[in-house]
């Protein structure tokens, strides 16, 4: 499993004038927060966060964070983006115990989709959800959980109670309820027939059943309308 480090200047100066001209030097203001040490402001470098973030592992790996004389291991809980440049102007880290389970958002990886029954067949595959929220320890944290496509027929679903989990890890979802209960089991992939298929074997269905009723009344009247 790849390791990500985060060397950060602890912020000295607060306020949104600050904020700004922070942006403006390339920088990127976070807060490092939970525990029992107290939150510290800093920022980091805006091209190195960048280059992070493309890695779609950085969102769900333990970071060891360096501020200052302060070393933490932490979880990236939240980034804040501009909305016209998609430069990063926030990020908010919580930091974590190995000995405290942690709640986190993992991306869910679909696999062996072009061995799926269903889309050789000629469905249409559905992306219901792309992540999933889970509960574990620190060192249980997977990077992606996986979705097998292999035995998906058509007209079929895969929800979350049939994925297979890693060791240490719980769904939070399913961590509500009874096992009666199916609310919370979120359906995460279908495969399912074109909607104009669907809709022309609808129309045929139809054609039938109205020529069905038309020759039993010819045949009840015992063929009066034909003379």
């Amino acid at each position: 499993m790849a390791e990500y480090e985060l060397i950060g200047e602890e912020r000295t100066v607060l306020g949104s004038s600050a904020t700004r001209r922070l942006r403006k030097t390339g920088k990127v203001p976070a807060i490092l927060f939970g525990g029992e040490a107290e939150p510290i402001p800093f920022v980091l470098n805006q091209n190195e966060v960048k280059k992070h973030l493309e890695n779609e592992a950085f969102a769900s790996h333990i970071l060891r964070v360096k501020v200052g004389d302060h070393n933490s291991q932490a979880v990236l809980k939240a980034v804040q983006r501009d909305p016209i440049t998609s430069d990063v102007t926030h990020m908010d880290l919580q930091r974590v115990s190995a000995s405290k389970e942690i709640t986190m958002s993992v991306p869910l990886h679909f696999v062996n989709e072009d061995e799926c029954p269903g889309a050789r067949a000629g469905g249409i595959i559905t992306h219901l959800l792309v992540e999933a929220e889970i509960r574990c320890l620190p060192r249980h944290l997977p990077e992606y959980l996986e979705v097998d496509m292999v035995s998906l027929e058509l007209g079929e679903t895969i929800h979350l109670s049939e994925l297979s989990l890693p060791e240490g890890v719980n769904l939070t979802a399913l961590m509500h309820g009874d096992d009666e209960d199916q609310t919370h089991d979120s359906a995460l992939v279908s495969v399912q027939m074109p909607r104009e298929e669907v809709e022309e074997s609808d129309k045929d269905d139809v054609e039938g059943a109205e020529l069905d009723d038309e020759v039993t009344k010819l045949v009840e009247s015992g063929g009066e309308d034909s003379e």
